[in-house]
């Protein structure tokens, strides 16, 4: 069964894997606003979303679109 997901994801065209994950996963990632620290949230296809000012606001705001949170360094 392993194989077969492996193969399958081999198989997706670029497009596919762009969007893979679109409406699940949302990321966060720290960054400097205007001199101050905030956090952005990206889609999965790196579109940004919003920025915010604390980590707990954006990992908040994604479990509250119904999106998994994954932080990025």
């Amino acid at each position: 069964m392993i194989n077969d997901t492996h193969s399958q994801l081999r198989q997706l065209s670029t497009q596919d894997f762009a969007s893979f994950g679109l409406g699940d996963v949302a990321y966060v990632r720290p960054v400097e606003l205007e001199g101050t620290a905030a956090f952005a949230i990206h889609a999965a296809d790196g579109t940004p979303l919003s920025v915010v000012a604390d980590r707990e606001l954006a990992f908040a705001a994604i479990v509250q679109n119904d999106m998994e949170p994954v932080s990025v360094h």
